[in-house]
């Protein structure tokens, strides 16, 4: 019996539902807010801002205002503590846990019953059927899915029965199904492990032994697992240990860094790469043809969707159905969770218009995230005060930016700093600020843990005067410009190191 064949059969009417979009992006976004606007109306949040009166989406833009973390973070907090009907009907017990706020180490994104069952499980379904639907060929139910998660560590002590916080993966493998259980691979005692030493040769051992078609994670997360597995079986090649083995579904960060990195260990010609586009705040998007990286929006997944225009950002943000092809804009969600007009923190180019289709275009703000850490500016501020108060330093300016994983080595950040007065040991400032920075960073802390994902960052010092020498060579200098903080490549970086060595 060919299961793949089945699910294939089974699987169908999701892609046809997607094909149906572009006639009618305007009906099913404005029946998904509808539809959570009902849900809600009895909320604390859903009576304060008149839901049982909203007709439609006018009138829910014009009650309620675009609502950062920051204006949430009191009312998840009661949540967490054990209080019902706040942003979302009945209690929410699951809480995904993410770096990225201002105002804390942490931010914890409420994901309910509906938002598991509609958004996470049902993105993640709507994939394998694209999938499936783009490869007639396809054998993956044959053999096994690595799924690579995260675990229920958090920073939140005293939590009440059955609350759970961490990584949402962790949450999406603790519920899921037993017939999903039974295509996967770790088990999932090995999977919700939180220390990567013990996790990273548990999960090299179940895998070596499984008939693994298919592999799901972050690029470099996994990049570090795949090569555990093909030490311990002696391979040069993982199809040498998974013959089978077809597809990486892939997400979280930018693949392109780790492009290279994987065709070394995996033969192109028997791998295929399926991006998508899911975050703690939902599954937003996936890859619908090999041929372009552009993802299609989904419309029907528990989540309504406005963008502002990068461009003019002043400007009041736009449903889906106003969109422009070409114009990059950040995006405010809607979800079966209780986010209500949440500034995602991403911006996106759009490519097609009916149907949708994405590109994640980067952040609403400098950050780090090559590796999954999540590191923002306030986290590097924080930390290089603590660093220079420990050591005596005062710093002029800096930036950072991430090292790749190669084939032999570890990622890390570099930091390229310009000081006023230099510590009297440059390692050991690098010391105490790769400490720091996992004290202000969970996420940070996470893929630094063991030394298994992230070797500590290194400082380059700066020559006087680099950071004007270099905003004076782009044309930059002057009035309120800088270098930024921190980039999630490495074009400024590389730039100024060559200036730096020119000196």
């Amino acid at each position: 019996m060919n299961i793949t064949s089945i699910a294939r059969t089974l699987m169908a009417s999701r892609v046809k539902a997607a094909q149906r979009w572009a006639s009618s992006l305007e009906e099913v976004q404005r029946a998904e807010l509808q539809r959570m606007i009902a849900m809600a109306r009895n909320t604390e949040w859903g009576v304060a801002h008149g839901y049982r009166s909203i007709a439609g989406y006018e009138e829910y833009v014009g009650r309620v205002p675009v609502t950062p973390y920051e204006q949430l973070r009191p009312m998840v907090m009661r949540m967490i503590a054990g209080e019902s009907n706040l942003l979302w009907p009945g209690r929410v017990n699951r809480y995904a846990q993410s770096s990225g706020t201002s105002d804390g180490k942490s931010k914890y994104i409420p994901v309910s019953d509906e938002g598991l069952r509609c958004t996470h499980y049902r993105g993640a379904s709507d994939v394998v059927a694209h999938y499936l639907y783009q490869h007639p060929d396809s054998r993956m139910f044959s053999g096994k899915g690595f799924i690579l998660g995260g675990s229920f560590a958090n920073e939140l002590g005293g939590l009440r029965h059955g609350v759970r916080v961490g990584d949402l993966s962790a949450h999406l493998i603790s519920r899921i199904s037993p017939l999903a259980e039974l295509v996967r691979t770790p088990s999932k005692s090995t999977a919700l492990l939180a220390d990567w030493s013990v996790k990273l040769p548990r999960l090299v051992s179940e895998s070596i032994k499984a008939n693994v078609t298919n592999i799901s994670g972050v690029p470099s997360w996994f990049l570090t697992v795949l090569r555990g597995v093909m030490q311990a079986a002696g391979a040069t090649e993982l199809h040498e240990v998974w013959p089978r083995l077809e597809v990486f579904f892939h997400g979280g960060i930018s693949f392109a860094p780790y492009r290279e990195q994987y065709d070394a260990i995996i033969d192109p010609a028997k791998m295929r790469y399926m991006e998508t586009y899911n975050a703690s705040e939902g599954f937003f998007a996936l890859q619908d043809s090999p041929e372009s990286h552009a993802m299609l929006l989904l419309l029907d997944a528990g989540v309504f969707y406005e963008f502002i225009p990068t461009d003019s950002p002043g400007l009041e943000p736009v449903p889906v159905w106003e969109l422009e092809a070409g114009r990059t804009y950040a995006m405010v969600i809607t979800t079966c969770s209780g986010l209500w007009r949440y500034p995602l923190g991403d911006t996106v180019k759009v490519h097609t218009t009916n149907p949708v289709r994405i590109t994640i275009a980067g952040r609403t703000k400098c950050f780090i995230n090559a590796f999954g850490e999540e590191v923002m500016v306030h986290n590097t501020d924080a930390a290089l005060a603590q660093a220079c108060a420990a050591t005596g330093a005062t710093v002029k300016d800096y930036t950072a930016a991430p090292v790749f994983t190669a084939a032999k080595t570890k990622g890390r950040h570099e930091w390229l700093i310009e000081f006023e007065r230099e510590p009297l040991d440059l390692e050991e400032f690098a010391n105490i600020l790769d400490r720091r920075l996992q004290e202000v960073n969970s996420d940070y802390q996470a893929k630094r843990s063991g030394g298994i994902f992230l070797d500590r960052l290194s400082v380059v010092k700066a020559s006087p005067g680099l950071f004007e020498r270099w905003l004076a060579a782009t044309g930059k200098l002057g009035g309120q410009r800088k270098v930024p903080r921190l980039a999630n490549d490495r074009h400024i970086m590389d730039q100024m190191l060559k200036m730096n060595k020119n000196i």
